[in-house]
């Protein structure tokens, strides 16, 4: 049905289940998730059993280094990898309950914008630079809604008008180069919602923003996703970001998640080594007068992963047992809580022979 051309598209809201009956599925569910890039004489294990879900209307979190397996987790997440590039060893990614893993292309362009939105770390390079923002805005609205071309633009206006944009007709008819980094980021989300998507992942989106600008997009953000009952996967390497942001956490290192959990008891009682080091690298968690506080080393080759847990050669905390422990240990329940789990069996207390 039609909707009018003065009103949004009604929000999405989380119902609780009938009893008897299933509960809804997360809107995002990566299980168990292998995926290796072929190269030559060997392969890149981007993912090695990585598990994520995303809840109807939650916001979350990955966070870890440039080489931890963050943006292939996104681009996965919306199927943006070309097949031919690519081997799925193990494992899903469920979206809303439908492996997404063996949809169709045109069932992907189906669900891209439409049901699954993505904003990406530079938006000059996201947006096209031959066209208007409107334009841009509006394209997007046509192929998924039946909207008429006056409706598509009021709704595109609108959108620009609940992004805080003092004049939005003026926006609407400008190019993404005549626009700062800021107001381009914040077409960026009103493009994101323009079709009121149930999950939006955000890979980066505040990198290249200064602090003030930053925090200003992140609350746009948060303020639509709640409005409109969106989902947010938010990919960052920014600990302050996720703390402030974010209501679940995953930690990933070397393609592998090394921790997760409610974001108050990650930040309070970290359970990987890792995980600590990211905190401890935080301004405002360092000594007055003293040296920011750095892991040391690099991110291993995921052509040639080490033995053992993958963290263990950065890791002031190694013995020899870290050598021997499977090298995808299964995360462990920290403090008896199924929810906050680490994948270090130094800090959850679990033991091996040295």
């Amino acid at each position: 049905m039609m909707r009018p051309n003065n009103q949004p598209i009604a929000p999405r809201h989380v119902a609780a289940a009938p009893a008897g009956q299933e509960s809804i599925p997360p809107v995002l569910d990566i299980a168990n998730l292998h995926i290796e890039f072929p190269i030559y004489r060997g392969a890149v294990r981007a993912l090695n059993g990585v598990t994520i879900q995303v809840q109807p209307g939650e916001i979350v979190g990955i966070v870890g280094e440039s080489g931890s397996g963050k943006s292939v987790t996104a681009m996965m997440s919306m199927r943006l990898i070309p097949r031919q590039h690519y081997i799925v060893r193990k494992g899903s990614i469920h979206k809303s309950g439908k492996n997404i893993l063996d949809a169709s292309e045109k069932q992907m362009r189906h669900i891209r914008g439409r049901d699954m939105a993505m904003i990406f770390q530079e938006p000059m390079t996201a947006l096209n630079p031959t066209m208007k923002v409107g334009r841009q805005i509006t394209d997007v609205i046509a192929r998924h809604t039946s909207l008429s071309a006056k409706q598509a633009r009021e709704r595109a206006i609108s959108l620009l008008r609940d992004m805080h944009i003092a004049d939005p007709v003026q926006v609407f008819d400008a190019y993404p180069f005549e626009l700062s980094g800021g107001m381009r980021q914040r077409i960026m989300i009103a493009l994101a919602f323009s079709c009121d998507p149930s999950l939006l992942i955000a890979d980066e989106p505040t990198t290249a923003l200064d602090v003030t600008v930053q925090k200003q997009v992140l609350m746009l953000l948060r303020e639509r996703a709640k409005k409109t009952g969106t989902a947010i996967l938010l990919i960052t390497h920014d600990m302050a970001v996720v703390s402030q942001f974010c209501e679940r956490i995953y930690v990933m290192y070397a393609g592998s998640v090394m921790e997760q959990g409610a974001t108050g008891d990650v930040i309070r009682a970290p359970g990987h080594p890792y995980t600590r080091g990211l905190l401890g690298a935080l301004p405002d968690n360092a000594t007055p007068g003293a040296p920011l506080l750095a892991i040391s080393g690099q991110v291993p080759n995921l052509a040639d992963l080490p033995d053992g847990c993958a963290f263990r050669n950065r890791c002031s905390l190694q013995t020899e047992a870290c050598s021997r422990i499977p090298s995808l240990m299964p995360l462990k329940p920290m403090a008896g809580s199924g929810a906050h789990a680490a994948a270090c069996w130094m800090t959850v207390g679990e033991t091996r022979d040295a």
